[in-house]
């Protein structure tokens, strides 16, 4: 049984498209973050960052102690080599799998959530911030394109967790100011990976939970308002 620690967020998304895909069997723990529920003691204990997702692995591969993962690239990375799935076993293929996954946790996701920032959280809008990460928002969209012209996937012809990681921040593109028309190779993987029965089923979890976070001034502080010094200790 894996616990997940979860919000519908593009990160939190990446887990539930693994898990279905799998067909693990999971039990979601909802982490509403406009609440600040990801500063509880207890999920900080697994959970440093104070973000979700994270897990907690109740039947790890060594049959000890339960396991806890934070940071959605690593819980990929985790519980693809504890099914065998989704990950090359060879080294060479293996090594463009997580070039891809690093790409996505350290370029899309950071940079795409800065557009969602400025462009719609924010409490003052700001030209320059906007057009700076709908830009590179931009970029990155066109390097995913380049890369799929010619490929079924980003790692080839096998669905991977590179895929699974880049999906949910391009689901809402309207949203990052992108017209998936301007990349023909990434909107027809897009369209594919959207009709896969696996991404429809994860998918449809969120539908229990909020979309988004409300955003009102006591929330925004929750979200955006954190330093060192009042984080739970």
């Amino acid at each position: 049984m894996i616990e997940l620690y979860y919000w519908p967020t593009p990160n939190g998304h990446k887990i539930t498209l693994l898990l279905e895909e799998a067909s693990i069997d999971y039990r979601i723990h909802p982490v509403d973050i406009g609440a600040g529920e990801q500063f509880k003691p207890d999920f900080l204990a697994f959970s440093p960052n104070n973000r979700m997702p994270a897990i907690i692995d109740r039947a790890p591969a060594d049959g000890g102690e339960a396991i806890g993962v934070f940071e959605s690239g690593a819980i990929l990375l985790y519980l693809a080599e504890k099914t065998g799935q989704f990950l090359p076993a060879d080294a060479r293929h293996k090594k463009v799998v997580t070039e891809w996954l690093f790409w996505q946790v350290g370029g899309l996701g950071p940079m795409a959530g800065q557009n969602h920032h400025f462009g719609t959280y924010a409490p003052e809008k700001i030209p320059y911030a906007i057009q700076r990460y709908v830009n590179e928002t931009n970029r990155l969209y066109g390097v995913l394109n380049k890369r799929l012209a010619g490929r079924e996937f980003i790692a080839g012809d096998a669905y991977t967790i590179a895929d699974m990681a880049c999906y949910p921040w391009i689901v809402p593109h309207e949203r990052q100011q992108q017209d998936l028309a301007d990349f023909p190779h990434l909107k027809r993987w897009f369209d594919a990976i959207a009709q896969r029965p696996a991404t429809i089923r994860a998918y449809a979890k969120a539908a229990d939970f909020a979309s988004r976070p409300t955003i009102t001034e006591e929330s925004r502080k929750i979200l955006f308002g954190q330093t060192a010094q009042n984080i739970p200790r």
